[in-house]
């Protein structure tokens, strides 16, 4: 999914022949070129015919792809959810840091403008990145803890 979405230069060897290309940021999964004359050879000698390249994208396991628009699933605490505030999320063009708002329910989705993958053939044009949050709640919590979740469930009238 990277060279996919950086693009750049690419040789391949087709019947024993080595062809320079240049992949273009944002190609998709199933998209095809067109590469005239460096096909078999004519019959009877005519002139080459044109060669088909299908690209094959390995799927990145963090992101799904819709387009130029990728999804990401961000695991947030439950801490961070309840009370707000900033975390640190991996982009493919690096990371950015966004703010979570206080209240913030498992399930909420942000979007990133701009940081998502490349448009085919738009210089400097992206789709978007959204972020679905995931809200992770704390494991192997101490006796302490587990007496404020309970003073805290009471305080609310949700003690069980």
């Amino acid at each position: 999914m990277a060279e996919a979405y950086e693009g750049g230069p690419r040789t391949l060897t087709v019947n024993g022949k080595k062809l320079r290309i240049n992949i273009q940021p944002g190609v998709e999964d199933g998209q095809t070129i067109r590469l005239r004359d460096q096909g078999a050879p004519g019959r009877n000698g005519g002139p080459a015919g044109s060669l088909y390249i299908t690209f094959r994208i390995a799927p990145d396991p963090r992101y799904t792809r819709n387009g130029a628009d990728l999804t990401l699933d961000v695991p947030v605490s439950i801490y961070t959810a309840l009370l707000g505030g900033q975390q640190v999320v991996d982009t493919l063009s690096g990371p950015v840091k966004i703010s979570v708002k206080p209240e913030t329910q498992n399930g909420t989705r942000l979007r990133l403008r701009g940081k998502g993958f490349p448009i085919y053939k738009q210089p400097g044009q992206f789709g978007d990145l959204y972020l679905r949050l995931d809200l992770t709640l704390p494991q192997h919590i101490t006796e302490k803890e587990k007496e404020l979740f309970r003073q805290l469930a009471q305080l609310r009238g949700e003690a069980s």
